[in-house]
């Protein structure tokens, strides 16, 4: 994929627990990572269980 238009990391979110992809910069046959993909344990790290019997 050359060009991801609305697709690039300012329009991406976490909808249904998936995390986000990588964002690579193709400028001619050279390539930079500009973010690294996001792991499932970054996503789960902002996430929090209340204390049983607390709801």
């Amino acid at each position: 994929i050359m060009g991801a238009g609305a697709y690039g990391y300012s329009m991406t979110s976490n909808y249904n627990s998936r995390p986000r992809a990588a964002e690579v910069l193709v400028e001619g046959a050279t390539t930079h990572l500009i973010s690294e993909r996001e792991s499932v344990d970054a996503l789960w790290q902002r996430e929090s269980i209340p204390p049983e019997g607390s709801l």
